[in-house]
């Protein structure tokens, strides 16, 4: 049969990403826990497509994804399927997302009764022409939040509200979803469980309300945890209150590089000890 994607196209337009979005697929990811942990992703896969080709086949997607599943796809073969991509599709370079809920089990803090708790995560991988995986980590925490004005001028109470922290990293050591899950939990005025008895509520309604945090609070603080872990080499950090008294939400974000804040760093020190030397008689 004639294939019209490989036809050419007069406009000699490249295309950056082309591919499928919403796909759903089990897949297996890294559980500290557990070891392991299967859960079902939404799977966007694009590759780019030379400016020769009138389109791309979107089947081989499809096909490229079946078969690395077996019974579902592990997240450690990443590599292996954006190769596969690139050579099937004749791409310089591929792009795999997955994004999934993460299932973590909870102690109340009190009572101790066990809950599940998810968390939305994503995986973002690039696989460019110089054959290196760019490899991003996502994760979307809700916590409470307590406001430190309202507290503050007060006679009693204070409004408080949950909060949506998205913390994506890109990193040169494994780290586990849950270390970066943490991080953030200990930003809030109080981590969200899942299950809570009576004595549970009193003790987050009170821990809360002894620990209230703007947003800005929220972002500085993951980021000064985050600037002192040697495996992290970007990151961005966003917090997004849904307020309760208000009709806007409150937001904050900050970006780090911290890999070109290390790489400055080390060239002052060098610069500083040369001249250190150079002026010694």
């Amino acid at each position: 049969m004639k294939d019209i994607q490989s036809m050419p196209d007069h406009r000699n337009i490249k295309i950056d990403k082309v591919g499928i979005k919403n796909l759903k697929l089990p897949v297996v990811v890294q559980d500290q826990r557990n070891e392991t942990q299967t859960t079902v992703a939404d799977v966007n896969f694009y590759v780019d497509l030379p400016h020769q080709f009138k389109g791309t086949h979107m089947s081989r997607f499809v096909e490229i994804l079946n078969d690395y599943r077996d019974k579902a796809i592990d997240i450690c073969r990443i590599e292996e399927i954006l190769q596969t991509a690139r050579k099937k599709l004749k791409a310089e370079k591929a792009h795999l997302e997955l994004t999934f809920p993460y299932f973590i089990e909870k102690k109340a803090p009190v009572s101790g009764a066990l809950g599940l708790i998810d968390y939305n995560c994503t995986i973002s991988a690039a696989l460019n022409g110089n054959d290196k995986v760019d490899l991003l980590l996502t994760v979307r925490v809700p916590v409470t939040s307590v406001c430190p004005c309202s507290k503050e001028i007060s006679k009693y109470g204070a409004h408080n509200q949950r909060s949506l922290v998205t913390l994506t990293v890109r990193y040169n050591e494994f780290i586990w979803l849950e270390e970066l899950i943490r991080v953030v939990e200990e930003e809030g005025s109080c981590e969200v469980f899942s299950l809570l008895k009576r004595e549970d509520e009193k003790y987050v309604t009170e821990t809360a309300y002894e620990n209230p945090v703007f947003v800005e609070d929220i972002v500085r603080g993951v980021t000064e945890k985050l600037s002192r872990d040697h495996r992290i080499d970007w990151f961005t950090i966003e917090s997004e209150n849904l307020e309760s008294i208000h009709n806007h939400n409150a937001y904050a974000l900050i970006e780090r590089n911290l890999k070109a804040d290390r790489v400055k760093s080390d060239s002052k020190k060098t610069s500083r000890a040369e001249k250190a030397s150079q002026s010694k008689p």
